[in-house]
C-alpha cells in the first residue's frame, strides 16, 4: 500500500470530532484574577462540555487550558477539527508564534494534541456563533463561580442542541 493510500485508509478509520474551547480570566493580571477553561465536543451531532476551574491565571493560559481540555477528554486517537477564539493559541500551534512565557501551559496542550490530527481553527469570538458562544458564557460562568458547577456545562449543551458535523466517519464507540 502506498503512503497516501495508508494516510487516506487511516483518515477514514479515524473519527472526526469537533471541539470549540474557550478560556475566560475575569480580573486578567490582577491579583484577584479567577480563570476557567471550557470545552465543547461534537461527535455525530452530540455534544459534551468539560469545564476546569484554573484559579489565578491569565486569559492566555486559559486559552492554552481550554484547547488541551478537549483533546485531553478524547478516549482513543481522533481527527479533531479544533476552534479557539485565541489567535495566540492558534497562531501558536501553527508554529507562526514563538512561546516566549506560558511553557508549562503549551506543555500539557503539545502533549494533549500529539495522539490526534489536529485542525486550528480560529473562530470570532463574541460573533453570535452558536457553540462558541456556549463555551464563552460557561467558562466566564465558571470563572465568575470559583468552582466547576455540572448545571453550568448543561447548559451549554442544551444550548448547543443536537448540531450535525459537516462530515464524519460513521461509528457508535463513545469518544469522551
Amino acid at each position: 500500500m502506498k503512503d497516501s493510500d495508508e494516510q487516506s485508509a487511516s483518515r477514514r478509520l479515524t473519527k472526526l470530532v469537533t471541539i470549540f474551547c474557550d478560556g475566560s480570566s475575569l480580573g486578567n493580571g490582577r491579583v484577584q484574577a479567577r480563570a476557567a477553561a471550557v470545552a465543547l465536543l461534537g461527535y455525530q451531532g452530540l455534544w459534551r462540555a468539560f469545564g476546569l476551574y484554573l484559579g489565578k491565571a491569565t486569559n492566555q493560559q486559559a486559552e492554552i487550558a481550554a484547547a488541551a481540555l478537549g483533546l485531553e477528554a478524547l478516549k482513543e486517537p481522533c481527527r479533531v477539527r479544533l476552534f479557539t477564539d485565541s489567535r495566540y493559541v492558534i497562531e501558536t500551534m501553527e508554529g507562526r508564534y514563538r512561546r516566549k512565557t506560558n511553557h508549562e501551559w503549551w506543555k500539557r496542550l503539545d502533549e494533549a494534541s500529539a495522539r490526534h490530527q489536529v485542525e486550528w481553527n480560529w473562530s470570532k469570538g463574541h460573533d453570535g456563533h452558536v457553540i462558541q458562544e456556549a463555551a464563552d458564557r460557561a467558562a466566564r460562568k465558571i470563572a465568575a463561580l470559583g468552582r466547576i458547577e455540572p448545571a453550568v456545562l448543561q447548559d451549554a449543551v442544551d444550548k448547543v442542541g443536537v448540531i450535525e458535523p459537516e462530515d464524519g466517519p460513521a461509528g457508535e464507540a463513545e469518544l469522551f
